[in-house]
């Protein structure tokens, strides 16, 4: 097959992986190692105020990029070339080879790992049958999981509009900037970045612990963020027009009038437009409120789960796709070649 075709191919193999598979055993997931070694490194750093924080700051990404980026790109890289030749066949047309078939399945399973996008309607469909039958505080601890907010207390509306809040900002950080950055430069993109959001995550803390410490990985997201998150509007925007939401006209434009409410520089642009696309409002107590309709109700979480779907798989057909026929596929076999070369095999 063509380079390009394959590309496009492990998008592909990447979403229905997501669609169908879903995550692996959380013991066995990567993001679940990545973790364990971040901790491992927390637990030695102890001069948490000097300067010399930045850099190890630095120097954990460096360390967990090249470890999980470097272990990931010889498995396909071995696989693509190793294989190369065994088991030819002709389709259509069509030709390939084992090789090929399994660097794509495997390239597109470790894309997978770097994005969730079905995972939102998994999380919060038990929510949802809380709340119907009206087990609040049942429905409150859950949603205790997915934001970083008090919910014990919610009546059923904020917890709805936190369920809601959640969905709208992950586009960004769990769909868009992966794919996005996959499309730019392959595998390595999205793991790069995906090393960055879990350091955000684990490190990027405005606390006496974490301040210096996480302030270069917590900047990195910033920076890896800023062009996916001004473009996710947009396609929220096409996605509203598709489903006909009310607000179909007005996503993009709410993006750009309140996108500063929230503290983060990059998570309102979503937020703004998926409120604006649905005609609500979310209200995080005490700190803002977006939108000029009603707090959520219960099935207004469905629909919100529906809107990031269908934004992201358009972003993916529209954006991605392109992107990594033309760009991000021959980056990736580049990266691949040059590990093969460094270690002096094939």
């Amino acid at each position: 097959m063509e380079l390009w075709a394959d590309g496009i191919l492990i998008a592909v193999a990447a979403l229905l992986i997501d669609r169908y598979i879903g995550d692996v055993p959380n013991k066995y997931h990567p993001l679940r190692w990545m973790g364990n070694l971040l901790d491992a490194m927390d637990r030695r750093i102890h001069d948490r105020k000097s300067k010399m924080c930045v850099l190890y700051g630095f120097l954990g990404y460096v360390i967990i990029l090249l470890i999980f980026g470097g272990a990931a790109l010889t498995i396909t890289a071995v696989l693509r070339r190793g294989l190369e030749g065994v088991m030819e066949f002709s389709i259509f047309g069509i030709e390939g080879d084992l090789g090929e078939v399994l660097w794509i399945i495997v390239s597109g399973l470790f894309l997978k790992v770097t994005f969730a996008l079905f995972a939102f309607r998994r999380f919060c469909s038990p929510i949802q049958d809380d709340l119907r039958e009206g087990r609040l505080d049942d429905a409150a601890d859950k949603t205790q999981m997915m934001v970083n907010r008090r919910t014990r207390g919610m009546d059923e509306a904020h917890i709805a509009s936190s369920c809601c809040e959640t969905v709208s900002e992950n586009l960004v950080d769990s769909v868009v900037s992966p794919l996005f950055y996959y499309g730019l430069l392959g595998l390595p993109g999205a793991i790069a970045f995906r090393c960055s959001n879990m350091m955000d995550a684990m490190w990027g803390h405005v606390n006496e612990k974490y301040y210096v410490l996480g302030h270069f990985p917590a900047r990195l997201d910033d920076v890896l963020g800023f062009i996916p998150s001004r473009l996710a509007p947009f396609f929220e925007q096409l996605a509203a027009w598709l489903m006909r939401l009310k607000g179909r006209k007005s996503a993009v434009r709410a993006a750009v009038r309140e996108h500063r409410k929230t503290p983060s520089p990059n998570s309102g642009w979503p937020m703004t437009a998926a409120a604006a696309a649905l005609g609500i409002s979310f209200e995080k107590e005490g700190v803002y409120v977006m939108g000029e309709g009603p707090l959520p109700s219960v099935d207004d979480i469905s629909r919100c789960c529906r809107l990031i779907e269908v934004t992201s798989l358009l972003f993916a057909v529209i954006a991605v796709f392109s992107l990594s026929a033309l760009l991000g596929v021959h980056v990736q076999v580049f990266a691949e070649d040059f590990i093969l070369d460094l270690l002096g095999v094939f």
